[in-house]
């Protein structure tokens, strides 16, 4: 996601014109959700993608006409009887908004990029209404106290920034301040989850990549100074040297934050154990044989976690991949807690009949300031 728009932010800086297509809405069965982009330079050059392939050269071949029109377009794709057509073959819809990097669009882009860089929460709204001006059609939407351009009234923006800090990405209904329809879309972009990864070995580094590939704000830590170094751990965002625990009631846990205890020392991770367990983070595994963990459950009683903490703890850490070296580990851990965090199940596709894309389902969209 961030690819797409450092490429539009460098394309308009360099001078070069460019498109930047997105998914403004779609069904539950749609293949990608709202907020899913792809940048197509007018020499060609591509970043992203909308639909992992069955409607991006199509998207492609518009880009040209709207670069000449200056006009945004929209397009909506769906499962089709005319195998020529445009479709979606996986089934669901998708509506897809292709518009010029304009005079619009490049105001923005260097506040948003620059929020992205520093993982500040912050969200774009882009006003989708045909008869609105083009220069005003994209505002972002800060943090509280900022100002938002929109012709709404006060009540409906109030509305715009509580679904901008809880992370939504939706079309809005909205009614502008004569009382005239305004369809706006919200894409949020919050702060990456946080990826807090104890331990400092061969199978952390192969993690903290995995971590760092899946978009999240990677941490690693541990109490050795000599295994702890951002040298031996570059795709982490930060290395810490502390003690496991003390590094974990000093910093926020929320519900989006996984934590992956890798210690192999009960010294480290009881004390931690017993802290996570108690928090409100989304994952909690912990690396072991079922030797070691049927040890470190007996020390965790012993240390007064409860029955019912102890059931949220993932271990022996990860799914059954017949996993060896620490890149397959990372996989199984990684494979894990997306299943964990997205409601899967973990099972292989084939052998299960629910939908593959449970995103969206049963989630109407939005009205605001009706």
């Amino acid at each position: 996601m961030t690819a797409v728009w450092e490429a539009v932010h460098r394309w308009s800086a360099d001078g070069s014109r460019a498109a930047l297509a997105r998914v403004v809405d779609s069904s539950a069965a749609g293949p990608r959700a709202p907020g899913t982009a792809m940048a197509v330079s007018a020499a060609g050059r591509v970043v992203g993608s909308i639909s992992g392939g069955c409607i991006d050269g199509e998207l492609c071949a518009r880009v040209p006409a709207v670069l000449d029109s200056g006009v945004p377009e929209r397009i909506r794709y769906a499962t089709g009887a005319d195998a020529l057509a445009p479709s979606l073959p996986c089934g669901g819809t998708l509506d897809v908004l292709v518009e010029p990097v304009d005079r619009s669009l490049r105001g923005v882009l260097p506040p948003l990029v620059a929020s992205l860089r520093r993982g500040v929460p912050v969200a774009l709204a882009t006003v989708l209404t045909a008869s609105a001006p083009g220069p005003g059609r994209h505002t972002l939407v800060p943090g509280p106290g900022g100002r938002v351009d929109l012709p709404v009234d006060d009540d409906a923006l109030t509305q715009v920034r509580d679904l901008s800090a809880a992370g939504t990405t939706a079309p809005l209904d909205l009614v502008d301040r004569c009382g005239r329809e305004l369809r706006v879309f919200l894409q949020s972009f919050p702060a990456p989850p946080r990826m807090l990864v104890f331990g400092a070995d061969d199978f952390a580094a192969a993690l903290t990549r995995m971590g760092h590939f899946l978009g999240y704000h990677v941490t690693l830590c541990d109490a050795r100074p000599a295994f702890a170094t951002a040298a031996r751990f570059p795709a982490a965002d930060e290395v810490v040297v502390s003690w496991p625990h003390e590094y974990l009631n000093a910093v926020s846990v929320t519900p989006s934050t996984v934590i992956c205890v890798l210690t192999h020392d009960a010294k480290f991770e009881v004390p931690l154990l017993a802290a996570a367990l108690r928090t409100e983070a989304g994952y909690i595994g912990a690396l072991g044989s079922r030797r070691t963990h049927a040890d470190r459950v007996r020390r965790l009683r012993a240390a007064g976690v409860t029955e019912a903490e102890l059931a949220r703890l993932a271990a022996p850490i990860g799914l059954d991949l017949g996993a060896e070296t620490p890149e397959e580990t990372a996989v199984s851990i990684a494979a894990e807690m997306v299943a964990r965090c997205r409601g899967g199940t973990g099972v292989r596709l084939r052998d299960v009949d629910s939908p593959i894309h449970r995103g969206g389902v049963g989630k109407p969209v939005p009205r605001v300031g009706v």
